[in-house]
């Protein structure tokens, strides 16, 4: 039990420091509720598309149940991360026995709570309250937008590593995560790509939570290729955490 005390502590600490910042836990928890919302009456008046057994809703709702906790995960965790570096916190642990893995774990474990909070608001608010419907249970999605947020919060970790401000956080933003959204299959279906593109799209990891979530749109029961596609996205984030880890390095006073 000793040995996990430094990965706990690590966590707590970061739970605490989200606790407190209230803008912080209302932009993970509020933000992609009211942002399904506002799609919700967007799409409220356009027509179902012939023979189609999904309505314009439906179809982007469930994408976008997938895309906004990635957003939302890998934003918060690069600027959180970069604070720690700027302001020495992340130094100073390192000045101490607590081992890597044991930081990167306790970050990880951290924003996945809150990703897991925001995946479950986000689902209850678009299944319950916005009438959005699926062939497949709402609880696949819900592990769907857990496990892409988790992805995010791998890449956020990251991408703060080559940010020397929170500013510079930010502006991985658009490197990172707009490419993704536009090849993901939200605009256009990814096998009607040029083919160069569908290759880039195909080393994303939204692309397969995409994927993953029209299959539980359209399949009724859990498929290979739905499960597939979650341990591709498990496997990015994954990586990611890896490589997050490397980009640290344990100085001495």
């Amino acid at each position: 039990m000793s040995t996990l005390r430094p990965y706990t502590a690590t966590t707590a600490r970061i739970l605490r420091q989200l606790r407190n910042d209230h803008r912080t836990v209302a932009m993970i928890l509020v933000v992609p509720a009211l942002l399904m919302t506002l799609l919700y009456f967007i799409y409220q008046d356009a027509p179902r598309p012939p023979h189609a057994p999904l309505t314009m809703f439906d179809r982007v709702g469930i994408t976008m149940l997938g895309i906004l906790p990635f957003i939302v995960m890998f934003l918060i965790t690069a600027i959180a991360m970069q604070r720690e570096r700027t302001s020495g916190t992340l130094e100073r642990l390192l000045t101490t026995p607590l081992s890597k893995l044991d930081l990167l774990a306790g970050y990880g474990s951290a924003f996945s709570l809150a990703a897991a909070a925001q995946a479950a608001v986000a689902c209850v608010v678009a299944f319950w309250l916005l009438g959005l419907t699926a062939a497949g249970s709402p609880g696949w999605v819900m592990l769907i937008a857990m496990v892409d947020a988790v992805c995010g919060v791998g890449l956020g970790l990251l991408a703060s590593a080559f940010a020397r401000t929170e500013f510079q956080a930010v502006q991985f933003m658009p490197v990172i995560v707009a490419p993704q959204i536009f090849l993901c299959g939200l605009l256009v279906p990814r096998d009607r790509l040029p083919e160069w593109l569908e290759a880039i799209s195909n080393v994303m990891p939204l692309s397969y939570a995409v994927d993953a979530l029209q299959q539980v749109s359209v399949h009724a029961q859990p498929t290979a290729a739905m499960w597939r596609d979650i341990a591709v996205v498990a496997g990015f984030a994954v990586v990611a955490l890896g490589l997050a880890a490397a980009t640290l390095r344990r100085r001495t006073q």
